[in-house]
């Protein structure tokens, strides 16, 4: 599995399109399944930081990629779910 570091929000849109044409997929296509017209999603591909969390989730699974959340130098590939046995207790 390939990981992808974000730290800013300038970093979103070069991957967000970046992950849209690997998916095969054009801009009006996504805006279909967005629920959203093309102009908007280009507006949204274009301007990432500004997306709601919900949103940016629902276009990741379009996309078909997984969001994962670590501590700098922590290990991705050994990240639970929280509640799983190997999870902090927040």
């Amino acid at each position: 599995m390939e990981h992808f570091t974000v730290r800013t929000a300038a970093q979103l849109p070069m991957l967000l399109q970046a992950f849209r044409k690997n998916a095969g997929l054009t801009q009006s296509e996504v805006a279909l399944r967005l629920g959203v017209t093309q102009q908007t999603y280009s507006a949204l591909e274009r301007n990432a930081e500004k997306v709601s969390t919900g949103r940016l989730l629902k276009l990741l699974r379009i996309l078909g990629v997984e969001l994962v959340l670590s501590k700098p130098g922590a290990d991705p590939e050994r990240a639970s779910a929280p509640g799983s046995p190997d999870s902090p207790v927040w």
